[in-house]
């Protein structure tokens, strides 16, 4: 976890199919959750976002991404990091209907800084 003044660096990875819709953004939004999908979770590490993009993204669509981007601490101070069975697998759990607001939060551009396979 890093961060630059005023933000927090955080991570999500990403299967082929939700990267294309991110792009469709301009890399400046993630796409509405779906129905079966009701939390958004960025995670707080590279390490831990490559795992899931590596072990999980990969089998379940043919590829997997992990991006990066910066979002206004002001915002995410109003979630509780989660662990998600690990000490070192630490996420913000945030609900579908928060998505948009999330949105509005992140500063600058989604990157993708790493792809697998």
């Amino acid at each position: 976890m890093s961060s630059t003044e005023g933000t927090l660096t955080l991570w999500r990875p990403v299967g082929l199919k939700e990267l294309e819709l991110i792009q469709l953004s301009g890399m400046r939004a993630f796409p509405p959750r779906l129905p079966d999908q009701p939390i958004f979770y960025p995670v707080l590490s590279e390490d831990y976002a490559i795992k899931i993009a590596r072990d999980w993204n990969v089998p379940a669509s043919g590829a997997g991404f992990v991006t990066r981007f910066e979002v206004r601490r002001s915002f995410i101070a109003n979630y509780d990091v989660q662990e998600a069975g690990g000490r070192s697998h630490l996420e913000y759990w945030i609900p579908a209907e928060d998505l948009e607001a999330f949105n509005a939060a992140i500063v600058g551009l989604i990157e993708i800084v790493r792809s697998f396979p």
